[in-house]
């Protein structure tokens, strides 16, 4: 100020002359934090520094990128993203690119390598293969011949489900057996398909009405086992499992419950029995072949009076394969006697369905 009390003229610097902006540095180290007029900012490199005057800092005029976006350039110590204008200079050092392309092009190949085993990787050793589980036909194959009617298909197969699980080997089903029992049950052995059954080498395996100690041992890897095997002891020790295997379908339960529900009527306290009477070739076989007699009417008579004495309300449901003869025999005249189909033959897996479903059973064989 001069004496005189007169403002004394300043020299306003020119819009190029350099000036240091308070707490700006002209040059800052790699990785320095530095603040100024645009805020905090991170400088990665000493490169052109802005101009600073007394109306700010001019950055370091550079052309814009050409995709108006982020850069990836080279610079002292590594590639770095540069905002578009950013007055960072990088000076470009190719030999480092390409070592740093080289690194994670070789990681990448790697990684590649252990999320993709080559085909050598994948091939287990021939140690591993001998310890793996054989081929199905390696193991060997049982099955079971499919003759009778309904009743002696389930014999078979139940016998077979339990002496092949003795015996080591898996099970199988000729397509005949499947045919009769997988419409009905639940059942879950595997069905050999025809031209598998002509081709295979079976050794047939006869078996008798009942268990016996040898059938513990049976050698060969392609079995069929043959006869009429119908007896309890041969898997009654697999109750449980086989209960499962011959579990109704649900429209099957369904549809046995719909029939003896229409049976009810005004009743409140219904029991119901099933009566199933076989006649057929058994009026023939039985004396034959099992010394004995099928079931008389004098014998259903008699079963039919001890439930109507036992229970208030019982609804006898009679099946067979002769109803014609149970029409002629059985007295319905007190009108708790229903013939099922309509008094006539029913298919098998309707009145077996039927008799699983009442609350008692009467037996002629």
């Amino acid at each position: 100020m001069a004496a005189d009390g007169a403002l004394e003229p300043v020299e306003e610097p020119s819009r190029g002359q350099e000036t240091r902006q308070p707490g700006v540095p002209t040059c800052a180290d790699p990785g320095l934090n530095v603040g100024g007029p645009g805020g905090a900012r991170t400088l990665l490199g000493c490169g052109t520094p802005p101009v600073c005057t007394e109306w700010g800092c001019e950055k370091h005029q550079e052309p814009p990128p050409a995709n108006g976006g982020w850069d990836l350039l080279p610079s002292s110590s590594l590639g770095a993203m540069t905002a578009p204008g950013s007055w960072v200079s990088f000076r470009p050092l190719p030999k480092l690119t390409l070592g740093l392309l080289a690194i994670m092009t070789f990681s990448f190949l790697i990684h590649l390598s252990t999320r993709f085993p080559t085909a050598r990787q994948r091939l287990p050793s021939p140690k591993a293969m001998e310890g793996s589980p054989p081929h199905p036909m390696e193991r060997g194959m049982w099955t079971v011949n499919s003759a009778g009617r309904l009743g002696n298909q389930m014999g078979e197969y139940a016998t077979l489900y339990a002496l092949a699980k003795m015996n080591g080997r898996q099970a199988y089903i000729l397509p005949e057996m499947h045919q009769q029992l997988a419409p009905l049950f639940r059942i879950t052995l595997p069905v050999l398909s025809s031209d598998v059954v002509q081709n295979i080498p079976w050794k047939d395996y006869g078996l008798h009405d009942w268990m016996s100690e040898e059938y513990r041992h049976i050698e060969g890897k392609y079995v069929r086992l043959t006869g009429y095997p119908c007896s309890w002891t041969f898997y009654h020790h697999l109750r449980q499992e086989i209960l499962q295997e011959f579990s109704f379908h649900n429209h099957v339960k369904e549809e046995a419950n719909r029939y003896l529900a229409g049976l009810r009527g005004q009743h409140r306290n219904v029991t119901y029995v099933g009566v199933h009477v076989r006649r057929g070739d058994y009026v023939q076989e039985m004396p034959k072949f099992w010394k004995g007699v099928v079931a008389d009417k004098a014998y259903l008579e008699k079963a039919m009076g001890y439930f109507r004495a036992k229970y208030q309300e019982p609804v006898f449901v009679v099946t067979s394969n002769g109803m014609e003869w149970c029409r002629e025999n059985i007295n319905a005249s007190q009108g708790d006697v229903y013939f099922s189909g309509d008094g006539k033959e029913s298919s098998p897996g309707r009145d077996f369905a039927l008799l699983a479903h009442c609350n008692h059973t009467i037996m002629t064989i």
